[in-house]
């Protein structure tokens, strides 16, 4: 009998979406070997993985097949990892589950990584942060390579997300309070601490993972601390039930 490889996961460490999935598997007990190139050479590595579905980390490679998108990847989790679960085992409830997934999925994620790229790009300090958390164990403590490489994320993430735009960063701000709103708003109908199914889901993984920019949690992926214009957003958002709730979700789960 040939033996099975143990899965792989491509992932950016600072990045939410690798974190939900970093997350899942951490929940699952998967061991997971996991490897983190530099932006931007993850792209061409995720079209090559994923035959050209996907441009852009996490993929999984799990039974010899490549994943690409967080979602597909908890999915394909919990068909060969069914526990503990992550998917309510109530048809309804599974469905509210995976509804709220989408929902911070689409309305939250690119919006709250958007905002603090938007601010970072604009602190040197915070900007040398970010690109040591990314940069390969030997070059952390090279000062030139740190810096180059700063400028260089700079040049990416306005390319690629548009962060330098003012009005992308308005809509970005309106679209994490929106997304705040509606997890209060769900956390009451849901009538506890969980989203859906009254236990840990998918959903309270994908919501607090998606936060993370914003809150920072201990326990999630090593973040620059917010400063200036942005901590001047999320500063008033600390006393919302919603931020204590992902600082407490994390606390409680991860």
């Amino acid at each position: 009998m040939s033996s099975v490889s143990s899965p792989v996961l491509w992932h950016i460490p600072p990045s939410h979406y690798s974190e939900k999935v970093r997350w899942a598997l951490d929940h699952k007990g998967v061991a997971a070997t996991r490897r983190a190139p530099m932006p931007p050479s993850h792209m061409p590595i995720a079209l090559w993985l994923t035959r050209g579905r996907e441009k852009t980390f996490p993929v999984l490679t799990l039974d010899g097949e490549s994943i690409g998108d967080s979602t597909a990847i908890i999915a394909a989790l919990e068909r060969r990892y069914p526990e503990p679960a992550l998917y309510p085992e109530d048809p309804g409830e599974r469905d509210r589950a995976l509804a709220l997934e989408d929902f911070f999925d689409e309305e939250l994620g690119a919006h709250s990584r958007l905002l603090a790229f938007h601010h970072l790009i604009h602190e040197p300090e915070s900007i040398a942060e970010f690109t040591s958390s990314i940069l390969p164990g030997p070059l952390v403590g090279h000062e030139t390579v740190v810096r180059t490489a700063g400028r260089g994320a700079g040049v990416f993430t306005r390319v690629r997300y548009g962060v330098s735009s003012d009005t992308a960063a308005e809509t970005a701000r309106s679209k994490i309070l929106a997304a705040m709103d509606r997890l209060e708003s769900e956390l009451d109908r849901a009538g506890g601490e969980y989203l859906a199914g009254g236990a840990f889901s998918v959903a309270d993984l994908t919501a607090a993972s998606l936060f993370t920019p914003i809150v920072g949690p201990p326990e999630g992926q090593k973040l620059p601390e917010p400063v200036g214009e942005y901590e001047e957003f999320i500063a008033p958002l600390r006393e919302r039930r919603g931020y204590r709730w992902v600082a407490q979700t994390f606390a409680r789960h991860r």
